[in-house]
């Protein structure tokens, strides 16, 4: 029996988000540590199996209420049945041709949960990896990102940006260009430019996230997407400079003046702050990094940070600043 195995790994954007959903650009990495695995085998029915993150079985009321809150009423198997749906739809449009046998699947996850490391866009490229092998079906590199987001925006009315599937597809490191004027449309997709930079230009990159501190990407992204199509001038000149500052990014790291890095992933956090109300949590993970040296932003909607840091006593001395509150701390593994 042919048993597929298939895994996408967490991300963390480094640079320019939220602009990605804006035809803005952004820089990310991929993150080795936390990844979500599928395995596929053929079966006699099509079937899904529920995982841990889809449990109904809980110890109180209250322990009911953090799961609702943190993972919403149907846990990972939504994302998982979204993704076949999407992926035969896809085969349909385009002509695609594959066999009809059906197979089990089921997924497990280790990226921590509403922290804004991409873990629910990771058990959907982890699917769509493991359903183009199954049914030996080619999807173009560069439009996965965007039938991934499908599933989301489409399929399950999820806010989201393309960063999250473009970085998770490619890996390593990349610079994403969403501008209208570079979008092109292949398969009835829109396709932005992608572009793959060599990881060893980063400077020390270290990250941290509090379990206690997540919320549903929603929370952020559903009253920034409402602003911004109710046309508020300071949303878009925002996004605007969002895009400046991944350019600057780029650049500085090309030429490897690491201060200036620095200093762009922190006026990409103040400019973002400026934009939203956020919650005391999620400034105390900033507050506690930048005390300690670092620069510091979020690595997606809330619950996770990232930024550089100079030497191993600095990075110490960030580990035990955000240890005090309550945040694991780690160095990305970007490379395999």
């Amino acid at each position: 029996m042919e048993l597929i195995r298939a895994r996408a790994f967490a991300r963390a954007g480094l640079i320019g988000n939220p602009s990605d959903g804006y035809h803005g650009r952004t820089l990310s990495l991929i993150v080795r540590n936390y990844w979500a695995e599928v395995v596929l085998y053929q079966w006699e029915d099509l079937e899904i199996i529920l995982s841990q993150e889809d449990r109904c079985r809980f110890g109180s009321m209250s322990e009911l209420q953090q799961d609702v809150q943190l993972h919403g009423y149907y846990g990972g198997v939504r994302l998982v049945k979204a993704t076949i749906r999407c992926f035969a739809d896809y085969c349909q449009r385009n002509g695609i041709q594959h066999h009809n046998r059906n197979f089990s699947i089921r997924y497990q996850s280790n990226i921590p949960r509403a922290v804004g490391m991409a873990g629910s866009s990771g058990i959907i490229i982890a699917t769509l990896r493991a359903l183009m092998q199954f049914y030996e079906v080619e999807i173009p590199l560069e439009v996965q990102p965007s039938l991934a987001l499908s599933v989301e925006t489409g399929e399950l009315r999820i806010n989201g940006g393309l960063q999250d599937r473009v970085v998770q597809v490619y890996e390593g490191l990349v610079f994403m260009d969403f501008a209208k004027e570079r979008t092109q449309i292949i398969d009835g997709m829109e396709v932005g430019q992608y572009e793959r930079i060599d990881p060893a230009l980063l400077p020390n990159i270290y990250m941290a996230f509090s379990h206690e501190a997540g919320e549903p990407t929603e929370v952020t992204h559903a009253p920034l997407r409402a602003r911004y199509d109710e046309g508020e001038q300071k949303i878009h000149v925002a996004m605007k400079r969002f895009a400046e500052i991944t350019d600057e990014a780029r650049g500085a790291l090309l030429a490897r003046e690491h201060q200036r890095f620095h200093q762009l992933i922190d006026e990409n956090f103040d400019l973002r702050q400026s934009l939203c109300d956020l919650s005391a949590s999620h400034m105390r993970m900033i507050e506690a990094a930048r005390n300690a040296g670092a620069s510091a932003k979020f690595a997606g909607s809330g619950g996770a940070i990232v930024g550089t840091f100079t030497d191993e006593t600095q990075y110490a001395a960030i580990e035990q600043s955000l240890t005090a509150i309550g945040c694991e701390v780690f160095r990305p593994q970007i490379d395999v």
